[in-house]
């Protein structure tokens, strides 16, 4: 008898169980929906577009970064040859940082949904290269 009862318990309890979950899935969308969709997806690309711009200012700390070590190292060489070439090569980097600085700041000023079509948005950040200049 008491196995019959414990059967019938359970499958009361599983079945309000089953039935509790079945609900909200049931539940028809309401007219503010979309408008909560909307909210959301905004939030969402509001933050991608935070980690996005922490994200570049970080590479650009760090090209900066490299960039002084290389005028550093600028100062420590002699031969007239190489000393040409790592000028023009910290020439280059610094046009390169500054323009990124300039990217950088222009697409914080756009905010998020502005960066589609201009080459920017959907796609990951391509990690910067850990090679020094020759």
């Amino acid at each position: 008898m008491k196995i019959k009862s414990f059967l019938v318990v359970l499958i009361f309890v599983l079945t309000s169980a089953m039935w509790a979950q079945d609900k909200p899935a049931q539940a028809h969308p309401g007219p503010d929906s979309g408008n909560q969709m909307r909210a959301e997806h905004r939030q969402k690309m509001m933050e991608m577009h935070k980690q996005e711009m922490e994200a570049v200012r970080a590479d650009i700390e760090k090209m900066k970064a490299s960039l002084a070590q290389m005028k550093a190292n600028v100062l420590t060489i002699r031969d007239p040859n190489e000393l040409s070439r790592w000028r023009d090569n910290v020439d280059m980097w610094e046009t390169v940082v500054t323009h990124m600085d300039r990217m950088q700041k222009n697409m914080e000023s756009m905010g998020p949904g502005m960066m589609h079509g201009h080459g920017m948005g959907g796609s990951p950040p391509t990690p910067p290269s850990e090679k020094k200049p020759e």
